[in-house]
């Protein structure tokens, strides 16, 4: 879909994005609940494009292991914003971020609403435990939830990338090889500043927290050979080759491209298309490239045309069958480093995709030069976005 294909008071656009630092579970973010983490993000938002609070038609937001209750309800009021603007959570997983962008920019698109904050919030720190209610009122707690019926094996996502590194010969080497990169990069990346303006510092009551704590310097190819397999025997897909679980919040301004150039906005990324393919969930890691190749195909765009991708690194193994699905060079990805260095903040990741993005388009681009965000989800689901940068 060309971006001219919808007039200027219906064209989707992204004009801001801000993201918490990612810390690890029981981290330096441990104490700080869903919204605590994502109200500071809102306030922050809001502030830099200059728009009152209750300019914002509605709160788009992703969440997929919080206690319920409406978490963009709950946020926006937390950052201060007026009872008169509504919000919904959205859950598919870990693509709960991603499709929340995704549903702001249809309902900019069907002239539902001048301004939308969209994006995802995960504290797996502060989940609650989940449990079911036995026949006698008694609980039974449980893991995690059953993503698909149990004759379609519902796997867990560990063993699910041990079956894609299988089916489509993804070797250990391979795997170890890119998740090293991924250090080295978002090491990089951080000692060059490039986050500084996407970062929104938080503080705990113990002090602030202003920096991603993942990225390790430590890591190297001796050091990454040592680990055994982590969910299958005699396996590839190690703790070393497979991200960790997260706490972080990320979250957009999107509008319209009318609206854009009225707030003086310098520059945009304009959602072009956006979908969400399902497939088998044995093989739920390859749902990101069955989404892509959806959205590329529809916007008639090759893989070779596409000057910047940001894909959830949930694990190697996923990552680089989607690219090879895809035709896409892995040295093409994740220019910062990705969730295997940062880590996996389940439905706050697909936002975070977004966010890079943006960062690196502005840092990187000219202008006209396309974007594509993609994320796999549980249960046999991936969701993708197709962006152009431009200048307003």
């Amino acid at each position: 879909m060309a971006a001219d294909q919808l007039p200027p008071d219906r064209q989707p656009v992204i004009i801001a994005a801000l993201r918490t630092p990612v810390s690890r579970t029981n981290g330096a973010l441990r104490k700080l609940r869903a919204h605590e983490l994502l109200a500071p993000v809102l306030r922050g938002l809001l502030a830099g494009v200059g728009v009152e609070p209750g300019a914002v038609a509605d709160v788009v937001i992703g969440n997929a292991v919080g206690g319920g209750g409406n978490v963009a309800r709950l946020a926006l009021l937390e950052a201060g914003m007026p009872v008169s603007v509504p919000g919904i959570t959205v859950d598919r997983q870990c693509g709960s971020g991603l499709d929340a962008i995704v549903l702001a920019s249809r309902l900019v698109a069907a002239g539902g609403g001048p301004l939308f904050l969209a994006g995802g919030v995960e504290s797996t720190s502060t989940a609650p435990l989940r449990a079911y209610r036995n026949d006698d009122g008694s609980p039974e707690f449980y893991r995690r939830a059953q993503f698909v019926p149990a004759a379609f094996g519902d796997p867990d996502m560990g063993v699910a990338a041990e079956t894609v590194a299988q089916k489509f010969s993804v070797s250990r080497e391979r795997q170890d090889a890119f998740a090293l990169r991924s250090h080295r990069l978002a090491l990089g990346a951080s000692q060059a500043g490039y986050f500084d303006g996407e970062l929104v510092p938080l503080d705990t009551g113990a002090g602030t927290v202003a920096a991603d704590d993942g990225p390790r310097r430590g890591l190297n190819a001796a050091v990454m050979s040592r680990f055994p397999a982590a969910f299958v025997e005699g396996g590839t897909v190690t703790a070393g080759n497979s991200c960790f679980d997260a706490d972080a919040a990320s979250a957009v301004v999107l509008t319209s491209l009318q609206r854009a150039r009225e707030l003086g906005a310098a520059d945009a990324l304009l959602v072009l298309g956006a979908g969400t393919a399902g497939v088998d969930p044995e093989v739920l890691g390859v749902g990101a490239a069955a989404a892509a190749k959806n959205v590329l195909g529809a916007a008639q765009v090759g893989a070779g045309e596409l000057d910047l991708v940001e894909f959830n690194e949930a694990f190697a193994s996923q990552t680089l069958a989607c690219l090879d699905l895809l035709g896409i060079d892995g040295e093409r990805v994740n220019l910062d480093g990705g969730a295997l260095a940062l880590g996996h903040a389940y439905g706050a990741s697909g936002a975070v995709l977004v966010t890079r993005l943006l960062a690196q388009a502005r840092r990187n681009t000219a202008p006209g030069s396309l974007a594509l965000a993609m994320i796999s989800s549980a249960g046999g689901m991936g969701t993708a976005a197709l962006l152009q940068y431009e200048r307003l």
